[in-house]
């Protein structure tokens, strides 16, 4: 499991977020965040800023 924490621009407000995906690796992780954000908000990958990724164990 990896979380990310970051933020996405939503017109001229910065708007912060913290995920937990459950993928085998980071990269591909990183997609389905982006893929998620992306259909959920209306986000262009270029506006979403990650600030960290940590692996999670559980």
């Amino acid at each position: 499991m990896w979380k990310f924490t970051g933020y996405y621009w939503k017109g001229k407000r910065k708007i912060k977020f913290s995920k937990t995906i459950d993928a085998p690796t980071k990269e591909r992780a990183t997609e389905i965040l982006y893929s998620d954000l992306g259909s959920k908000h209306h986000v262009k990958r270029t506006k979403i800023v990650i600030e960290s990724v940590e692996e999670v164990k559980e």
